[in-house]
């Protein structure tokens, strides 16, 4: 059984940090893409950032020169650095790992969620 489990969501003023994790467990045999969501009330989930195995970024403009998605395969993890904090941030974020186990496969996993609201 593998699951995804965040952390690092929390309540931060304009202009502050937060630090998201993510880390997968279970019977993994490796992990290609890692990627953060967030969903704001009344909007579709969107794509924040993505990280390939071999390193390659990719950010939604809103976020671009704010945010900073790194990697630790080691660890199965994926981690989100969010500087400069705006109210338009406010949503929950969920981690997304493509992952290869001999029990499923290449699949999609996803964590749970985790709350994050930026007050103006």
């Amino acid at each position: 059984q593998v699951q995804l489990v965040e952390s690092g969501g929390g309540l931060v003023q304009a202009g502050g940090s937060l630090r998201l994790s993510c880390a997968a467990s279970g019977s993994i045999d490796s992990i290609g893409f890692m990627g953060w969501y967030r969903q704001a009330p009344g909007k579709q989930r969107e794509l924040v950032a993505g990280i390939t195995r071999s390193g390659n970024t990719n950010y939604a403009d809103s976020v671009k020169g704010r945010f900073t998605i790194s990697r630790e395969n080691a660890k199965n993890s994926v981690y989100l650095q969010m500087n400069s904090l705006k109210p338009e941030d406010t949503a929950i974020y969920y981690c997304n790992q493509f992952l290869y186990t001999s029990s499923f496969g290449p699949r999609d996993y996803w964590g749970q969620g985790t709350q994050v609201t930026v007050s103006s």
